[in-house]
């Protein structure tokens, strides 16, 4: 099963290889993995897409939990959320061709970000089922290149990464988790070599 999962980590370098290190050292196959700044400069978001079953999936809510640069972790599966991924498809075109790709686009909603004589790019973003769908009806035409960037994923409404509702006044400050955070004991080498792989 597929399942969306969030990371508020510390901006600092080294944590993405952490969180990856973790995933390949217990066989955790990742599916998507995207990290970029918050609102609050000292934190990054991690958004990670894992096929698991529910036993895997504990273990890696609570394997991601232990890493001492991880703030909080979140799963999407009980509660609504939006998600999104984006993505630039270049294709090649003909005078005939051009047009019929340039509907197709206005029809999913994308975007021509650029125009030359034997290829059109077009931007598009929205849910995968979406993106995926657009790439079986346009490769036809012959996608030359293809890039995307993952899924980005957010609670919807107030809720906090805690999962609770919470309002805006009562929601935790990030500076304050990163303080908390902070104030974990970093292990020692030996402690983490000693670490059971499950």
């Amino acid at each position: 099963m597929r399942h969306i999962l969030t990371a508020l980590v510390m901006n600092e370098p080294g944590v993405l290889s952490h969180v990856a290190n973790m995933f390949s050292a217990r066989g955790f196959n990742i599916d998507s993995l995207v990290v970029g700044r918050t609102e609050d400069p000292n934190l990054s978001r991690m958004t990670i897409v894992v096929i698991a079953d529910e036993r895997t999936l504990d273990q890696v809510r609570k394997q991601l939990a232990k890493i001492v640069t991880v703030v909080k972790v979140r799963d999407y599966k009980d509660s609504p959320y939006v998600s999104r991924d984006l993505m630039l498809v270049k294709l090649g075109v003909t005078p005939r061709t051009r047009s019929e790709i340039i509907e197709l686009a206005d029809l999913f909603r994308g975007r021509v970000v650029d125009v030359g004589h034997q290829a059109i790019m077009v931007e598009l973003s929205g849910e995968e089922d979406k993106l995926d769908a657009f790439v079986e009806l346009v490769r036809p035409y012959g996608i030359r290149e293809l890039a995307r960037t993952g899924v980005i994923a957010m609670a919807r409404g107030v809720q906090g990464g805690s999962g609770d509702e919470q309002t805006m006044e009562n929601a935790p400050e990030p500076s304050r988790m990163v303080k908390a955070a902070a104030g974990k004991r970093q292990p020692t080498q030996a402690e983490l070599e000693a670490t059971p792989p499950g």
